[in-house]
Formats: structure tokens, sequence, C-alpha cells
């Protein structure tokens, strides 16, 4: 499975393990169960399975109105994947190697190819045009150009506002400089504070 890229060998896996679930038993323990086994594999280090993890959040986001509690019951106590993860996987998505279909285009991606759902490509070219790519930052302005037209039919394009937010946030705090020795620190803006967290080694 080396040939495949990390989204696309995720989705195999994961179709096994749905397979291998046993059926009597109620949604939301099996929708456990298999967020559970990719948590842990993405712990290890395989970010293909924190694509996924970023997307399933989304999506039991959307079915249960944005309620983020009843979100975090279903996947557990500490498995929300969050700003921070998503920053950092987004990170390590190489834009080259993303599959971006045209209107109209009936061929399939190659096996290396990273299939994303179109709010997680906007999060990466974001990522990447923040870093000072000018490409990523030209192809970004195109896409967000067509963004009022796709927000009533895309749910998920929400998701890409916040995580646009966020991002901006963490940025500008990062830019503040120190306040001098003796005088109080501002208040805080109650944003999420910039990641620490070291983004995981590629599995291709």
């Amino acid at each position: 499975m080396k040939e495949f890229s990390p989204s696309m060998r995720v989705d195999l896996i994961l179709s096994d393990w749905k397979a291998a679930e046993n059926p009597e038993l109620p949604e939301e323990e099996r929708e456990r169960a298999l967020y559970g086994k990719a948590w842990e594999a993405y712990q290890e280090g395989d970010y293909g399975f924190g694509l996924w993890l970023w997307h399933e959040c989304d999506r039991l986001t959307n079915n249960l109105n944005g309620n983020i509690r009843e979100v975090t019951r279903i996947l557990g106590p500490g498995r929300y994947f969050g700003f921070s993860h998503r920053r950092a996987v987004a990170e390590a998505v190489p834009v080259d190697r993303i599959y971006r279909p045209r209107k109209g285009d009936m061929s399939t991606p190659r096996t290396d190819a990273f299939v994303l759902p179109h709010y997680q490509v906007l999060c990466v070219y974001l990522v990447r045009a923040a870093s000072g790519d000018p490409k990523a930052k030209a192809t970004l302005e195109i896409a967000l150009g067509e963004l009022e037209d796709q927000r009533r039919a895309d749910p998920f394009l929400r998701h890409f506002e916040t995580f646009r937010d966020l991002l901006q946030r963490t940025t500008a705090s990062a830019a503040t400089p120190p306040a001098p020795s003796g005088t109080a620190p501002a208040a805080s803006s109650g944003g999420e504070k910039p990641s620490r967290r070291t983004p995981p080694r590629r599995r291709d």
C-alpha cells in the first residue's frame, strides 16, 4: 500500500475496520470505536488518519447542529480534533499532490494523489499562503472568490472560515511583541493559543 497516498490508504483501511465491526452494536458505539482506532493510528504519527479525524469531527458537528459538547461525548473525552491538530496536518499535506478535479473532468486521481474535501484543500492553501508561498496565495484568492456562491451548498465551508479566523488570531498573537518589563500583560482575547505540537511524521 506504499504506492497509495495517505488519504487513499486510510480509506482502504477504514473500509476493512468498518466491515469487521459488530453490526448489532449501537451506531454511536460503532462510531466511537472506529474513531478510536483512527485516533490511535494518528497518535502513532500517521497524519493520513488525521485528515479523516478532522473531517469526521466536522461531519458530526454538522449533524448535531454545532453542538461540540455532544460531539465530544460521542468521540470520547480528549479526542476532539481541534485547531492545533488541524494546522499541523494541513502543514504536512504536499500541495503539489492534491487532487483538484476540474468541471467535467471524468478522469480518476492517481494513486499517489491526496483526495480531500474542498474545505480541507482551502485550509491547506491558507496555511501555505500564511507561510509566504505566492502560488498557494494566488490559488487561494481564486478559490475564495467563489466562496460566497458555494457556502449554502457546502455546509463544511463554515469550518474553513473558523479555521481561517483561528489562524489569523494565532498569527497576530505570535507577531505581538512582549510587554516591557514591569508592565501588566494585555487582556487575553480568548482565542486558542498557537500549537507547539510537532507535525506528525509522514507515512507515504
